[in-house]
């Protein structure tokens, strides 16, 4: 639930803003191109800033008082910046506002599932949880592409219901996850023990592996558990010496390799595809609300296909160095292309001078946005 409501909401907004209904009620048709510009900007840069901040809140909430309750109150943070976001009526500050408190929440389950799923799950399925996390993202991402293309074919223009719809969606797998974490499922049998709650800890991963605790796994998984809780208790560090470790030769170099990781996932630009593809579509040629709504949901099914991939494919026969290097040298070809198309052929000033036909160039952009988004899911953005 956490990884549909991630991908969702990341994907929705874009479509979201391309609806008539949105665009009319929100008074983004009186504004110039510039100001438009600027106010989708700020609605998709909120939430990455919620995001971070999120993540980065999160890690001493998760640490004292568990991944149970990080998770919960993630949810919770979701669900109120979803509900500002269906609750605004034309009102741009409540959809801003909705977006920076939905990454808050965002930002805070995103960071602590994949822990709790890594800490509750037996080691033989662990890394296959954590790639059906990925896929359940990109699936959201494309359940958030084609509502939007639902709602705008099945609900008239005239009605509020058309945006309210995709955004009021987004709450569903929010409820679900919060109810699901305090009814259904347990705090994570790792946190406990190091808490020095051996005893919680070993009750708990009992009832989770449905086994004794004198079952040979069992007391081979509690043994793991209480060498690394011992371990870390030897070698704990002050706030002062951890920061200090980030430096040193060794550590520095991991460190290094992983931000850098991160920013160039970024960096191959799916996201920003994601965040602005009716827009880029729309540059592309191509014209009509439905029409660049559907390219965007054949964009998302891209996405999805390609972290299948990854999952069940990449991972197991490429390896993870190899994927990477892989990833970068294809996925930039289709880019190559699509810069190379706009920059000779410029789409939007033919399409402003009267022309509608889209010509097989302009279709084989399309095809390259659709080839990147699944080389880079394949690869980038599943290794990373």
């Amino acid at each position: 639930m956490s990884a549909l409501a991630m991908g969702y909401d990341t994907a929705v907004i874009g479509g979201t803003m391309a609806l008539d209904s949105f665009v009319r009620d929100f008074g983004v048709d009186q504004l110039s191109t510039a100001e438009r510009d600027t106010t989708q900007a700020n609605i998709v840069s909120t939430f990455q800033i919620g995001c971070m901040f999120g993540a980065l809140l999160t890690f001493p909430i998760a640490e004292k008082w568990g991944r149970r309750m990080a998770i919960m109150v993630g949810a919770a943070t979701f669900l109120v910046g979803g509900t500002l976001m269906t609750a605004a009526m034309g009102n741009m500050s409540m959809v801003i506002a909705g977006r920076a408190v939905a990454g808050l929440g965002i930002g805070c389950t995103s960071l602590t599932v994949p822990v709790y799923i890594s800490e509750t799950a037996p080691p033989s399925i662990r890394g296959r949880l954590v790639g059906i996390f990925e896929i359940a993202s990109q699936g959201g991402g494309m359940l958030g592409f084609w509502i939007n293309y639902a709602t705008d074919r099945t609900i008239p223009v005239e009605r509020r219901a058309q945006w309210i719809v995709p955004l009021g969606v987004q709450l569903i797998p929010g409820v679900l996850l919060f109810l699901g974490m305090l009814f259904f499922c347990p705090e994570s049998p790792r946190w406990l023990a190091k808490q020095d709650n051996f005893e919680a800890a070993e009750k708990l991963l009992c009832k989770l592996r449905n086994l004794p605790a004198d079952h040979p796994y069992m007391q081979h998984e509690m043994g793991e558990i209480r060498e690394q809780v011992q371990l870390r208790s030897t070698n704990k560090m002050s706030k002062k010496q951890q920061f200090r470790k980030l430096f040193e030769k060794g550590t520095s170099n991991r460190v290094a390799i992983g931000v850098a990781l991160m920013f160039l996932q970024s960096f191959t630009g799916v996201n920003i595809i994601t965040y602005y593809a009716p827009r880029i579509f729309e540059s592309l040629g191509i014209a009509g609300t439905s029409t660049k709504l559907f390219s965007t949901g054949l964009y998302g099914i891209f996405k999805t296909l390609g972290m299948i991939t990854f999952t069940l494919v990449v991972i197991e026969r490429v390896g993870r160095r190899k994927g990477l290097v892989l990833g970068a040298a294809l996925g930039c070809i289709p880019m190559w292309y699509i810069g190379g198309y706009v920059l000779v052929a410029d789409p939007v000033a033919v399409a402003g001078a009267g022309a509608v036909q889209q010509t097989g160039w302009g279709y084989l952009a399309m095809a390259a946005i659709y080839a990147n988004a699944f080389i880079i899911c394949a690869t980038w953005q599943g290794i990373t």
